[in-house]
């Protein structure tokens, strides 16, 4: 906490919410940056070492105004802050536009620097050196209520930009005494702190419905699935996930339900009878007419019937609507070569 210079009517005093931990080293290209600003000289020379507020990229920070009134009369208050920021990293709010004799209220400036700071390429300066030290000054303009002339009391602070480094936590307390170490250090933070976070969290990139897209063709792979891009994403991710069940029972009826759900979202229906699930599945068990195996009028019809054949049944809700020719290929793909089948869709009203 630190206070700016007061006059007989109003008294300001600044706090910064994020004080720097360590000795602050001036950011390349910030001198140069200031002279272009109106008033610049002035900011930099009346600015206390004191008044530091760091800002790190991503992260709101606050800067804390009291402003008292030392005079007799009631003051109207007006706010203003300048520097040589961007305006839109900063946001004022005071707390009243007047202020009683011997009363105290409070003005917050809050700083938000993007999260893309250091990567952006609007924020590098005309001569593409990185501006990370800035001056602002605030301007509390006051008047009294019968009076029209205007009265202004100022204050300035300095901003700086630093990124946060984590490797700092591993290195004696020697190395923290100045900010350079961390700027340093953050460099190769950046490049090695991506492959962590992938062996932190390794799983997701290992499960299909979390995984990066670009990862896909790898994890397929992996299981041996083929890619189809008729298929979407999310579809692709849910077969590739099914894939060691869907090979466990290929050939047989639960197997060929599961897959038309994967890509149908119909339900499996396990508790309903097979006339009334939504993807239903009939096994015709007639071997037909085998000559010397089959005693007719029992187990054999003259004329009619089909080995190793099977009926499926789609039964979809209203609105709902499926490829017909990725069904069949569905079919194909998990039926044993030697059956046939037959495909009835059915849309319920």
């Amino acid at each position: 906490m630190s206070q700016a210079r007061s006059s007989s009517s109003l008294y300001l005093q600044l706090t910064p919410m994020q004080i720097p931990e360590t000795a602050i080293s001036t950011g390349i290209g910030g001198s140069e940056q200031m002279r272009r600003v109106r008033g610049a000289s002035l900011l930099q020379e009346h600015t206390p070492a004191s008044n530091s507020l760091v800002l790190y990229p991503g992260e709101p920070s606050e800067m804390v105004v009291k402003i008292k009134n030392l005079g007799t009369r009631v003051l109207q208050l007006h706010l203003e802050s300048q520097g040589n920021f961007p305006a839109f990293w900063c946001r004022t709010h005071l707390e009243a536009q007047t202020i009683a004799p011997n009363q105290e209220i409070y003005a917050l400036l809050y700083f938000r620097v993007p999260e893309n700071f250091f990567e952006s390429d609007r924020s590098l300066a005309a001569d593409q050196s990185l501006v990370l030290d800035y001056h602002s000054r605030i301007d509390v303009s006051y008047t009294e209520i019968d009076s029209r002339q205007p009265v202004c009391e100022s204050a300035s602070f300095s901003l700086h930009v630093r990124p946060r480094s984590l490797y700092l936590d591993f290195l004696p307390g020697i190395y923290r005494e100045t900010d350079f170490i961390g700027r340093l250090l953050h460099i190769f933070e950046q490049a090695f702190e991506p492959t962590v976070g992938i062996l932190d969290s390794l799983s997701a990139y290992l499960n299909p419905l979390t995984a990066p897209e670009a990862l896909l063709p790898f994890l397929a792979y992996w299981v041996g699935w083929p890619i189809d891009s008729r298929w979407s994403v999310m579809r692709q991710r849910y077969l590739i996930g099914q894939a060691l069940e869907l090979y466990r029972w290929r050939g047989t009826r639960r197997g060929l339900r599961l897959y038309l759900h994967l890509y149908t979202d119909l339900p499996l229906d396990e508790h309903l009878p097979e006339a009334q699930k939504h993807i239903g599945i009939e096994e015709i068990f007639s071997e037909g007419f085998i000559l010397g195996g089959t005693r007719l009028g029992e187990d054999s019809l003259l004329g009619g019937g089909r080995p190793y054949h099977f009926i499926v049944h789609l039964r979809l809700d209203p609105g709902k609507e499926v490829d017909i020719s990725l069904v069949r290929e569905v079919i194909e793909r998990e039926k044993p070569a030697f059956c046939t089948y037959d495909l009835f869709i059915e849309q319920s009203n």
